[in-house]
């Protein structure tokens, strides 16, 4: 009887043992990927006939799909499903739309709230413009139809603040585009191309990931808030 209840007090130990360690193993893969079974849309904004605001050669377009690689990298590696309205130079226009813009817009309004795809949040990735070189600095504007879309853009600027040196405020948008999403999401002005020192930075790959990273960060937090 004694060996029986002892046989039983090891397996009961063994027991507490794997399922501390399995415990373990689930808070260390959390931590590790905090994102996992988020689905996540990254918009590059502009492309093709299109190429935002422009500086001599630079074109917005272009660093806004640098951008977009660069977030979508560091969004997979926490865990998260992303996809790209656009990974290469183009838009989304057709050639039967009267307003060329207009029908690029809805497209990627489209994409972006498709019914057979969970998408958790989407991330519009732009460069900003001011006729005022002094102006500077990431910010993030968000539209007011959606609770959530203030909850994401605050958690992102607090991230940029902290990472680049940026003192600006969230604000609103409503331009026509954020206006007709249903998913939760926001505007993200990465800096101002009009701007002598944020125009360097703006291409430099090491900023660019500092960008996608403080946007990363916040994103995790906005999930965490909610």
């Amino acid at each position: 009887m004694l060996k029986i209840k002892f046989k039983f007090f090891l397996i009961v130990i063994l027991i507490l043992i794997i399922l501390i360690i399995d415990k373990s193993a689930a808070i260390s893969h959390i931590d590790e990927f905090p994102l996992l079974g988020k689905v996540i849309f990254v918009d590059a904004g502009h492309g093709g006939r299109d190429p935002g605001v422009v500086y001599g050669n630079i074109y917005e377009k272009d660093i806004n799909l640098e951008i977009a690689k660069v977030l979508e990298e560091k969004l997979s590696l926490k865990g998260a499903t992303v996809f790209l309205t656009r990974d290469s130079d183009i838009d989304h226009s057709s050639v039967y739309d009267a307003h060329k813009k207009r029908g690029d817009l809805y497209r990627r309004i489209k994409m972006i709230d498709e019914n057979y795809l969970k998408i958790d949040i989407y991330l519009s990735i732009h460069v900003n413009w001011y006729k005022n070189s002094y102006y500077k600095g990431a910010e993030v504007l968000y539209y007011e139809g959606n609770k959530f879309n203030e909850i994401l853009a605050s958690s992102i600027q607090e991230k940029f603040k902290k990472n680049t040196s940026t003192n600006r405020e969230i604000t609103t948008t409503n331009l026509y585009m954020y206006k007709y999403i249903n998913t939760p999401g926001v505007l993200i002005e990465c800096g101002f191309l009009s701007n002598y020192q944020e125009r360097k930075l703006l291409q430099d790959k090491d900023y660019q990931a500092t960008l996608a990273i403080s946007i990363t960060e916040g994103v995790i937090e906005y999930f965490n808030n909610i």
